[in-house]
């Protein structure tokens, strides 16, 4: 069972929109044997891009998964390869693949080199422990330089990240430097890369290290052990050339994944949180990947099938799976019994008997799976989660209503079961303006769910600009007061609430505090002061909008023996945290978003005027290629609404963007004045 675990790799193809990602994927898959030739993004008839709108826009728009063996020299591995999006706006689709596999493999355009999102996933799969790699494909097109290119791979990630092999033959073909290090390159030498990739890896191994210094070389079988060690510290970040069209490199590439590259016992072990009920302390864990220990294993996508219905796929990190074996999900006290698991291979499936760890499977039709749940066999397990991902907050709204009234039903299921899919889209309810407001990562994604609406589902939506996600803070410590007394001939109502206020730091929400000493207001009744504090929180104070940071303690108070009840100290709670927020100068928060921008460099005058217009700063700048700047900035969320557009006119099309959540802080002046004069006449008539 170890030498089956052995034979697993999982990798998942990461990087930049127009990489290639999805080509190379299909060219692997041709290479191994699994299909009979590589599918075509224009014709849309790859395996990963299946669904119509992902065939109508030639580009991923979700993370795909396929399975296959692959055999090098009499050796062989179960591969689970993922595909992932590379838009920004998609991105919430693609960081997931990195909870699943052992190995990152950032793919690059030897066209335009290094990206903003190459840089984004280099980041990421670093945090996460990962063994990274890079993949310099498109090396058959014009113009591309590999020697610049690796020289500034190597200037902005370390020197560690050295060459497995180079471009040979004028770019037609690699020659290996790990291996059976001979023949000739384009540039460098074969023999100086493979005596730079031995002493880089020797570094990790000290007895390895003085045979190497006293015989002058190692073979690749005592390589393997200390590489193995070097990936996971990221001492060494093997870079390789490919041609997903001419398929230069891509044996070479499937040879190292099948030898080279780790198995889940040498990867980095997942880490788990194992978070006390009712919020109390964590403790990391990590995952051990032992068939005989209790069954742990993470959902990282979830996807709606129009036939089948959802589809969970997880990967096994502890354990093993087993159809129909007794699991539960996450602190779920009933237990689920799954019927059938499945590999991959975009939208086909095969069933299998069992998964073992590192096995990427799928679970369908079970709804009480959701996107990042924990599936264990463990009572002692229930308290157990994933670490978390680093996912963007998505922004860009559009309040949406139904062309047809009666689709409101449908409408509101069809919007939910996309966010069940999709960890980065969000759907809101403002009861105040009453909007339906759909957020994502950017005008692009927001674009393609309502194409899928309109294609999947046959829902029409009408659009708007939504309101801001304004929301309310203090900047002072009070005090409040309030005793709600009444008497209506019966029972009476009795509570009194003592309670002070104050700010937190920016970003830290909401904290209730209980200290009331000698039980002055009895133990029962706290929760109901809380209660009545939370209900001002989502109403607001001065404008309207959900109340953040700040911290409430219940220091005092007084009962009644017979009247004191919960609904007393309720309202109780309400008014003295009322009384509280009037002296404690409330104020409004506005959103304030990262803006990263790329667009040609002769209009970088006239973005940066756009804008400081409307309150926004340059935070950097750099030149990721020749004519093209990437511009980082920030600005309030509600100037941005029409930002899109004027791009758009700015730089004829050319320009693209991406908006992140950053923080919030307080409103100009004469903002938050208009908001309060906004929201009286509606507070008065409440």
């Amino acid at each position: 069972m170890t030498n089956s675990i052995r034979n697993i790799r999982t990798i998942a193809l990461v990087g930049q929109a127009g990489s290639g990602k999805t080509s190379l994927a299909e060219a692997l898959l041709a290479k191994a044997g699994a299909v009979g030739t590589g599918g075509s993004v224009d014709r849309g008839s790859t395996v990963f891009d299946y669904t119509p709108l992902e065939k109508q826009l030639h580009h991923s728009l979700k993370l795909g998964v396929a399975t296959f063996d692959a055999t090098v020299d009499e050796e062989s591995a179960r591969i689970h390869l993922l595909d992932t999006p590379g838009y920004p706006d998609f991105i919430g689709n693609a960081l997931p693949a990195l909870a699943a596999v052992e190995t990152a493999a950032i793919v690059v355009n030897g066209q335009n080199g290094i990206e903003m999102m190459t840089t984004r996933f280099m980041q990421q799969a670093q945090k996460r422990g990962l063994d990274r790699m890079i993949i310099v494909n498109r090396i058959d097109c014009e113009n591309v330089d590999c020697a610049g290119l690796l020289y500034a791979v190597q200037q902005a990630f370390g020197k560690e990240c050295l060459p497995l092999n180079l471009p040979a033959s004028n770019r037609a073909k690699v020659s290996d430097c790990f291996f059976a290090p001979s023949g000739e390159a384009d540039f460098s030498s074969v023999e100086d890369a493979h005596r730079r990739l031995v002493e880089q890896v020797v570094e990790v191994d000290e007895s390895l290290m003085e045979k190497y210094l006293e015989k002058g070389e190692v073979t690749p079988a005592e390589l393997h052990e200390p590489l193995e060690r070097a990936l996971r510290e990221g001492h060494l970040i093997p870079v390789v050339f490919t041609s997903a069209k001419t398929g230069a490199g891509i044996a070479e590439l499937l040879e190292v994944m099948v030898k080279l590259l780790a198995n889940p016992l040498e990867g980095n072990p997942p880490v788990y949180e194992k978070r006390e009920a009712g919020g109390g302390g964590r403790e990391e864990l990590t995952a051990v990947p032992d068939v005989a220990k209790h069954a742990l294993a993470h959902v990282f996508k979830i996807e709606t099938d129009p036939y089948i219905g959802r589809i969970a796929v997880c990967r096994v990190h502890q354990g093993r799976l087993t159809p129909n074996m007794q699991l539960y999900v996450g602190d779920a006290r009933k237990p689920i019994r799954p019927s059938h698991l499945y590999l991959l291979r975009g939208k086909t499936q095969t069933e299998v008997s069992e998964a073992l760890p590192g096995d990427i499977v799928a679970i369908a039709r079970i709804e009480e799976i959701q996107f990042d749940s924990i599936l264990h066999d463990s009572a002692e397990d229930a308290q157990l989660h994933a670490r978390p991902l680093e996912l963007p907050t998505p922004m860009f709204g559009l309040a949406v209503t139904p062309k047809n009234r009666r689709d409101e039903q449908k409408v509101a299921d069809v919007l939910h079961k996309i966010a069940a899919e999709d960890p980065c889209f969000r759907i809101e309810h403002n009861g105040q303006t009453n909007e339906t407001v759909m957020r994502g990562l950017g005008d692009m994604h927001v674009k393609v769910i309502l194409d899928k609406m309109a294609t999947q589902y046959k829902l029409e939506l009408e659009t708007r600009p939504p309101s801001i996600a304004f929301r309310e803070t203090i900047v002072a410590k009070a005090e409040g007061h309030n005793r709600h007394k009444k008497q209506t001939g019966g029972a009476g109502q009795f509570g009194e609430v003592y309670l002070r206020v104050e700010p937190l730091p920016r970003g830290q929400g909401f904290e209730f505090v209980d200290a009331v000493k000698g039980g002055t207001i009895p133990r029962q009744f706290i929760p109901s002061v809380e209660k009545g504090v939370r209900r001002v929180l989502e109403d607001g104070f001065v404008a309207g909008f959900p109340l953040q940071d700040v911290r409430v303690t219940v220091y005092d108070g007084k009962t009644h023996p017979v009247d004191s009840k919960d609904v007393a100290f309720m309202s109780a709670g309400r008014k003295a945290f009322l009384d509280a927020l009037a002296k404690a100068r409330p104020i409004v928060l506005e959103p304030i978003v990262n803006v990263d921008i790329v667009a040609p460099e002769e209009k970088m005058g006239d973005i940066a005027g756009e804008l400081s217009g409307h309150r926004g700063s340059i935070r950097g700048s750099d030149t990721p290629r020749a004519g093209l700047v990437q511009i980082s900035a920030q600005a309030p969320l509600s100037e941005l609404e029409q930002f899109p557009l004027r791009l758009k006119s700015i730089t004829a099309g050319r320009g693209s963007y991406n908006f992140e959540f950053s923080h919030y802080e307080p409103a100009p002046l004469q903002l938050q004045q208009k908001l309060q004069a906004e929201h009286r006449p509606q507070a008065e008539l409440d």
